[in-house]
């Protein structure tokens, strides 16, 4: 019989719900029964695209001995990290102050039924011992026994976790604000030093791709060519990063998209999940290194990678799905996997030799006896064998690509986790939006806008945002990502085509910001509004993960659009943002890089271009001034006959002989500008120019 989990929305729930284990969802159903029975709770946290929480699953969740013993001695509760990232970010950060090292999933806590204070924390475990690790059951006897047996020595580790649970991050606040650009410049060592000089990117294995630190590096190199000072190190360090990326496994050869990591220091052999999240990071990336000519040769990958989105991942209403599964066949990988006779079959003779000169077919295999595709000529290194010049090899590929997509897309297909995640669309929106101007492409821009509308459809009701979408219903109230990603998405958007409602969404994000979950005293965002569930702490996320800092990215879009309304609640909330974050940043610039981009446009702030006109000369000043490369430039374009404007842009005022620009920076503006060379002319001077 499905337990509980059956009648939840969340497809990582769905997978549980023939467990024999007796599962709840978070909820008060759940916490009411711990209580009363005075049972510990079993709080298992995962997603549906993990391949070791698969495996803990089949091994103990779905084996009815083990479920037993859960049953017997636990209210067991299943959490998709997902639906519920305050969970998931809040008992993440407990394992990490229990175990002195940083958890994953599935995450297994055991919470105290009365408060919900973990006591244990733990990630996958074995049914029986192996690999220096308990077997699962007999470690569940042994934690209920010490809440009923050692009852006293719990409630003396939670009186000190506690505290530093709900501490959450810099103790000083405002008061001890004495911000200052440096940690901008000391940035550049930390990363460099971490870097790996042969392959790219940090360190050895697992190797995850951290497109936040390559995007720092990218703006430290941009400030470097436009001082006439070209820093060639972080050139060639972000070069050698993306290019390795792109060529190599972590990359899908086949049908485009990023996958989660490389399990080794080569990008050879990724894990093979694809998360939307990591999309939008890479294309952003990638996008704007391609068209700042960095990296002239990523545009093929750029293109495919979108290609993936809008042909895997996007729902027909305009959304993007969560994540795709490593496993298939009950195999990681396999739907990605070749051998080199399945690739002979489905190619001519002449093809099969250039892909196999490509990708290396003719050695060793290097996935499970089967090969992960990567590359191991450059196609200017096998052309002049073939005949054929570069071009011409990239089109034969191109050719071959698709046949051998045609030919994987008869396979079991991976599992698709068809939730629509807000944070993840919004990152994913700025990141097209951004690419779509930057490379003149109408389609990508079209993208990111019917993914940001499906988001005001289905997930803005009656001014307050919801976090997640399923077969066309929204639940649970969004947290600050969601807000501050989808602040920063609508921004950007706008910079691509001028929407009214857009700019009056923008200012509701915003104000939900400021009235619901800043921190009056000491500065900075909660992860969760003041009106939402109690739970044991209340973070205030200071550090960078897998996704941006939301602290950072809110900081500085709130300090773009203070600006560019000359709204100055907003402009003091992004500097209190600063002031409370100020000592993780001066202590750990590595950690903090979204916050940097904001502490750069608070010091350093970039150009707003104000433009007014009419039709083709309008689109013309917009295209010249949004579609090149410049890191801190903010474009947007108002028709003359545009109407209810917000005062600081009525003042921006059209004039009857054609466009005007008005280019400012922090609350200094030129002169309005009305020639288009002398544009043309001021805004070369803020673009920089690679290679």
């Amino acid at each position: 019989m499905p337990n509980r989990l059956a009648s939840e929305k969340s497809p990582y729930l769905h997978q549980h719900a023939d467990n024999p284990v007796d599962w709840y969802p978070w909820g008060p159903e759940a916490l009411a029964k711990a209580a009363a029975e005075d049972k510990p709770i079993l709080l298992s946290i995962g997603y549906s695209a993990c391949h070791w929480c698969h495996v803990m699953a089949h091994e103990s969740f779905e084996d009815a001995g083990v479920a037993a013993v859960m049953n017997r001695l636990f209210v067991n509760i299943k959490v998709d990290r997902e639906e519920r990232p305050d969970l998931d970010r809040i008992y993440q950060q407990a394992h990490q102050l229990l175990n002195g090292r940083p958890g994953g999933w599935p995450l297994n806590v055991v919470l105290t039924p009365d408060d919900h204070m973990p006591y244990f924390s733990g990630t996958y475990f074995p049914k029986t011992p192996r690999h220096n690790l308990p077997g699962f059951p007999e470690l569940l006897e042994r934690l209920a026994a010490v809440w009923h047996e050692r009852r006293e020595d719990v409630r003396s580790q939670n009186a000190q976790l506690g505290p530093a649970l709900r501490s959450g991050g810099p103790k000083a606040g405002v008061t001890g604000y004495a911000a200052n650009p440096a940690p901008l410049e000391e940035v550049r060592g930390a990363i460099l030093d971490k870097l790996d000089a042969e392959n790219g990117g940090f360190g050895s294995a697992p190797k995850f791709p951290q497109a936040e630190l390559f995007a720092r590096l990218l703006r430290i190199a941009a400030g470097a060519r436009l001082a006439g000072t070209p820093d060639t190190q972080v050139e060639a360090a972000v070069r050698l990063a993306l290019a390795s990326m792109t060529t190599r496994g972590l990359y899908d050869q086949i049908g485009g998209g990023f996958f989660r990591y490389s399990v080794d220091a080569r990008w050879e052999i990724p894990h093979f999940e694809k998360m939307l999240y990591d999309q939008a990071a890479l294309l952003g990336l990638l996008g704007d290194a391609v068209a700042a000519g960095l990296l002239p040769e990523g545009g093929g990958a750029l293109a495919a990678s979108i290609g993936f989105l809008a042909r895997e991942l996007r729902a027909p209403e305009g959304g993007f799905y969560a994540t795709l599964d490593a496993d298939s066949e009950g195999h990681e990988g396999r739907y990605y996997v070749w051998t080199p006779d399945e690739i002979r079959a489905a190619l001519p003779a002449g093809d099969y030799a250039l892909a196999a000169a490509v990708w290396g077919l003719d050695g060793a295999p290097n996935f499970e006896g089967r090969w992960h595709l990567g590359v191991r000529r450059l196609p200017v290194e096998v052309a002049a064998g073939f005949g054929l010049d570069a071009a011409a090899v990239d089109a034969r590929l191109d050719a071959i690509r698709a046949r051998l997509l045609a030919v994987r897309a008869a396979r079991v297909y991976p599992h698709r986790d068809e939730k629509i995640l807000t944070a993840w669309n919004a990152l994913l929106i700025g990141a097209l939006a951004r690419a779509g101007r930057l490379h003149g492409r109408a389609d990508w821009i079209a993208l990111a806008a019917d993914a940001h509308a499906f988001l005001r459809e289905h997930c803005w009701r009656e001014g307050r945002l919801y976090a997640v979408c399923k077969d066309g219903e929204a639940y649970q109230p969004a947290f600050l990502d969601d807000h501050a990603y989808l602040l920063d998405a609508t921004l950007e958007l706008l910079q691509c085509r001028w929407q009214p409602d857009d700019l009056h969404f923008a200012q509701a994000l915003a104000d939900q910001l400021l009235d619901r979950f800043a921190d009056p005293k000491k500065g900075g965002f909660h992860y969760t509004p003041v009106d939402g569930e109690t739970l044991i702490a209340r973070p205030k996320p200071l550090w960078d993960d897998a996704l941006p800092g939301p602290n950072g990215v809110a900081a500085r879009a709130l300090l773009v659009l203070g600006r560019l309304l000359n709204r100055i609640p907003y402009l003091v909330a992004a500097e209190k943002v600063l002031k409370w974050a100020w000592p993780g940043i001066e202590s750990h610039p590595l950690g903090t890089t979204t916050l940097l981009g904001a502490l750069e446009e608070y010091f350093r702030p970039g150009t707003t271009v104000v433009l007014r006109g009419t039709g083709e000369a309008l689109q013309r000043w917009q295209q010249r001034s949004s579609g090149r490369y410049a890191a801190q430039r903010v474009t947007i374009a108002i028709p003359d006959d545009a109407a209810d404007l917000p005062e600081a842009l009525a003042l921006r005022s059209a004039r009857a002989d054609g466009p005007v620009a008005y280019l400012c920076t922090g609350t200094q503006c030129s002169a309005p500008i009305t020639d288009f060379a002398a544009f043309e002319a001021e805004l070369a001077q803020q673009e920089p120019r690679f290679g």
